[in-house]
Order: C-alpha cells, then structure tokens, then sequence
C-alpha cells in the first residue's frame, strides 16, 4: 500500500463497511437472484449476479467520471430511469404473482429458467442495475464522500476495486447459498408461498419507486 493511499485507509474502511451493509440488504436485484438460484439452479444465478456486479460498476465508473452526476441533476433523465426501473419492478411482480397462481411446479416467478441462455442472463442482470436510480445516487454519494479534492488516482483505484469485490462477493454468495440442496427442497416445497411473497415485495417497490421524489 502506497503512503498516500495509507492515509485515507480510514475513510476507507468505513466506505467499503457502508458499502457492504448497503449490497447484503435485500433488494430488487438480490431478490431475483435468489428466486433464480432456487428455482434454476447456480449457473444462471451466477451470471444474473455477474450482471448485477458489472451493472453497479458501471455505475461507479460513471459516478467517478461525473456522468451520473449529470443524470442526477438532470431531472428528465432521472425521472427516465425511474420509470424504467419501476416498471420493470412490476413486471417482475406481474411474472412472480403469475407463477404463484400456476400448479406448475416448473413455472419460473421473478428469477430466471434453466433453460435461458447464460449471455441473455447476465444482460438481464446488467439492465436491472442500470435502471435503479438508488444505485445512482448511491454512488454519487461515495465518491462525493471518499473522494477528497486532490485525491490521488490509487484512491479512486481503491474505492473501484474494493466496491467491485465486495458486490461481486455478496451477489454470488446469495447465488450459492440459495441454489444448496437444502434451499432448493424449501422452495419446492413453499413455492407459492415464496413467489406470492417475491410478488407482493416486487409489486410495492414498483410503484413505490414510480411514486419516489427523487
């Protein structure tokens, strides 16, 4: 570690401990991948994490740049993604109600089928993030906060990295624990009461993010 890089090593840590905090809490994108995971298996719920993962740096990269914080400022914009991000948070909604209504044991809710491709799982991962506006302005918020006027460029190097590891760590852990034998029989067994909750869940956020003043 470089001297200068020691010395927000601090700011650091409570960055990456906020940040953690921020990813482990249960959301839209977390919900689906668990859904995914015991519904389809590990495979597809990994790549929906991984583009889960590449949809929250993307959005660290354009923070750093100061994109999103055009978007941000730009109500039209914003305003765009909300409502992108609010339907597409219905729609999920709409799938999970429809499979807990179905007898069809098989039926796939919020999360993904065995059979999607891998590539078109991990774009649908990638899109879901891009469309939260709280991953926005989440964002905005750290680099704002741990990136001081004159940081060095191993600063931002390190908040990037460190973000990057720590999303990737949590969304694939929810992708293997709730893809284990025990997760899956639990599914099976409360599947309709499991994909109603995933409905209801989904359903409220939806609108509540349409709703949002943000």
């Amino acid at each position: 570690m470089s001297t200068a890089l020691a010395t927000y090593w601090p700011d650091l840590l409570l960055l990456y401990t906020a940040f953690a905090l921020a990813v482990v809490s249960p959301g839209p994108s977390n919900m689906v991948i668990m859904a995914t995971a015991m519904n389809a298996g590990r495979a597809p719920a990994l790549a929906l994490a991984a583009g889960v993962t590449a949809g929250s740096f993307t959005w660290g990269l354009l923070s750093a740049a100061g994109v999103s914080a055009l978007i941000a400022a730009h109500a039209g914009a914003l305003a765009a993604i909300r409502l992108l991000g609010g339907a597409y948070l219905l729609f999920l909604g709409w799938r999970a109600a429809r499979s807990a209504l179905s007898k069809d044991a098989a039926a796939v809710a919020a999360g993904a089928s065995a059979s999607d491709p891998l590539g078109r799982l991990v774009l649908r991962g990638y899109l879901m993030h891009l469309t939260n506006p709280k991953a926005i302005l989440g964002w905005i918020s750290i680099i704002a906060i741990a990136l001081p006027a004159n940081a060095p460029g191993t600063l931002l190097a390190a908040i990037l990295a460190g973000c990057l590891m720590i999303s990737l760590t949590s969304n694939s852990s929810y992708a293997l624990v709730f893809s284990t034998p025990p997760m899956v029989a639990a599914y099976r067994k409360a599947r309709r009461w499991i994909e109603t909750a995933l409905a209801g869940f989904f359903l409220f956020a939806g609108v509540k993010l349409l709703l949002a003043r943000l």
